[in-house]
């Protein structure tokens, strides 16, 4: 199990209830069906987990859910804007609900724990590209790399 943490500490294990879901889908004009509200909760629940781990994670509420139904809801809430689809370099694609903002992420290199940072703050030259090629660019990603507080004390020297 990878270790994840997404949301603000004030939100952090929350998962909302099935109308607060049911609303979600709802306001993305999507039908609500219980794969789509099992899918959404659990990424709610389990913060840029891969889908491998979403469908065990479903099929504890849903046992006869196909592979396929939960690949197609992950598109389905993703292709809404309902969920956020990250692949960082050497992982996985894996989703979170944390869509409302630009926020980066920070990949343990040892363990492969992935956890929110929020955008850099004050001058962030690196975001501003020197050569834009005429693009309107409205967003940068930012992925950072190091080693997790557990691999760090636990003297991993993947660095």
């Amino acid at each position: 199990m990878i270790w994840t943490l997404s949301r603000s500490p004030a939100t952090l294990g929350r998962v909302p209830a099935a109308a607060e879901l049911e609303r979600v889908l709802r306001g993305a004009s999507l039908r609500v069906t219980r794969p789509r509200l099992a899918v959404l909760g659990a990424v709610y629940d389990h913060p840029h987990a891969d889908t491998n781990a979403i469908i065990g994670f479903v099929r504890e509420d849903l046992s006869g859910v196909s592979r396929q139904a939960v690949y197609d809801v992950l598109a389905a809430l993703t292709d809404a804007g309902v969920v956020r689809r990250i692949h960082p370099p050497g992982s996985v694609a894996r989703y979170e609900s944390r869509v409302a903002d630009n926020h980066h992420h920070i990949v343990c290199r040892s363990c492969g724990a992935v956890a929110d940072v929020d955008c850099a703050v004050g001058d962030a030259p690196c975001l501003t590209p020197s050569n834009d090629h005429g693009y309107a660019v409205d967003e940068a990603e930012v992925i950072y790399h190091g080693l997790c507080p557990a691999c760090s004390a636990a003297g991993s020297n993947l660095i």
